[in-house]
């Protein structure tokens, strides 16, 4: 039994979604000592194998290769820090853009 006033799901408006567009700086696992952080815009997800992964393009911070694409594993993700984000689309998914698991 939950307390009072508690839900157990946030309303839609109230829950944080990651949105293409939007500036974020990513610290993931890269070796035991130091996370590898990336400052970018994040374009969306992509499936990897049988994980998903973020897809950022790295901002002028990471030098000769800005602009580049970098896919982080979701179970890599240590913290995600939001610098500006862009107001969410709804957008109907067509099935040419849609990710399958299974």
């Amino acid at each position: 039994m939950r307390p009072r006033g508690v839900r157990s799901t946030p309303k839609r408006d109230e829950a944080i979604i990651l949105t293409p567009g939007s500036l974020y700086k990513i610290k993931s696992l890269e070796a035991r000592d130091k996370p590898m952080e990336t400052i970018g815009i994040f374009k969306g997800y992509a499936a990897v194998a049988h994980d998903t992964a973020l897809v950022i393009e790295l901002d002028k911070s990471h030098g000769d290769d800005k602009g580049r694409l970098r896919l982080i594993l979701s179970h890599m993700i240590i913290s995600i820090d939001v610098l500006k984000a862009e107001k969410e689309k709804f957008e109907k998914e067509t099935e040419s853009n849609a990710v399958y698991f299974g």
